[in-house]
């Protein structure tokens, strides 16, 4: 398997030296970096290796990656400097000139009332909404989710690290884990925030918000989830024919998992909006809550409502900030 990363590796650096533009460079980035990508699979084998190859392999797997992805991301950057610099010598504005339109009364964006409306619902049957770090450490973010250091999402393509212990969060999740260690069940909480993750293309960014919620009690089951998304699905697209789906999925940290897809009746388009499952009690018995307690989880991705609920095809539409965009939202 290490044989065959390397030549993937060396394949991949060929083609980022031939890349002539910004846009080849991010067909080369998802075809080995993505979810999907060549590389990312072949990490997915790491878990098949015995107890003394896996750290080892693992380990010089990501120096690897990280080398290699260093040398994108560089030659990315001198595209992106070519790019800017053609760009201000072909578009001067002369800042003194009065403005063309006058003055405008603001609005809210599209994504802030997306989250408003899902606090609400949520407010409303009872959950209490919780905050926490934007910077987050490698337990809270990891560890306590079942994503030990060997890990596919911990590897830099994913992450934006800052050292070997904090990194930027990729996932609402480790506010939820905050809440267990400060609060005795039951309760049902939900965090809401920006999250980060290394991704970007037509339904995903680098920067995203995440609403992720956690209900822990004596009495909890898989059809009390189906139900709270149900209701959440129903009373957000109001008005709207909507179809939803529920396919089994895998999540580290829950089982059985799964993930719910989302389409106008009229579109032959799912998009997934939600990751959800019931709390592994190997989570729950580490951060010392009673064994008679059980719970579940569901990560909500606001993006991805958004674009349903405004028929939005290309997700990056909503962070351009595009003004003839927004006031036909």
């Amino acid at each position: 398997m290490y044989y065959t990363i390397i030549k993937l590796v060396e394949e991949a650096e060929k083609k980022i030296k031939a890349a002539k533009n910004i846009k080849k460079l991010e067909e080369i980035r998802i075809r080995y970096f993505g979810k999907k990508g060549k590389l990312t699979i072949q990490l997915k084998y790491i878990k098949q290796l015995n107890s003394y190859d896996k750290p080892v392999i693992g380990d010089a797997i990501n120096k690897t990656k990280k080398a290699l992805y260093k040398k994108l991301k560089q030659h990315n950057a001198l595209f992106n400097k070519k790019t800017i610099k053609n760009k201000i010598a072909k578009e001067k504005i002369d800042v003194t000139l009065p403005g063309r339109f006058g003055e405008h009364i603001g609005k809210l964006h599209p994504i802030t009332h997306t989250l408003y409306k899902i606090k609400k619902i949520f407010s409303n049957i009872g959950y209490t909404i919780v905050n926490g770090p934007e910077i987050e450490d490698e337990f809270h973010n990891f560890e306590a989710l079942n994503m030990p250091i060997n890990h596919p999402a911990r590897a830099m393509h994913d992450t934006f690290y800052f050292n070997d212990k904090y990194m930027l969060r990729s996932h609402t999740s480790s506010m939820l884990i905050r809440t267990i260690e400060k609060h005795n069940p039951p309760f049902k909480v939900i965090s809401a925030g920006k999250v980060y993750r290394c991704d970007s293309d037509l339904n995903h960014s680098p920067m995203f918000n995440q609403i992720e919620g956690l209900v822990v009690d004596e009495v909890v089951s898989f059809s009390d989830l189906k139900r709270t998304i149900e209701i959440l699905i129903k009373v957000f697209f109001e008005g709207q024919k909507i179809e939803v789906r529920f396919r089994p999925s895998y999540f580290p940290f829950t089982e059985p998992s799964a993930e719910i897809d989302v389409r106008i009746k009229s579109s032959n388009d799912w998009l997934e909006v939600v990751g959800c499952g019931m709390m592994k009690p190997n989570i729950l018995k580490r951060l010392k809550i009673n064994p008679k307690y059980t719970g579940f989880a569901f990560g909500i991705g606001a993006e991805r409502l958004t674009m349903i609920r405004y028929g939005i095809k290309d997700l990056r539409t909503l962070f351009n900030n595009d003004i003839r965009i927004l006031r036909q939202i």
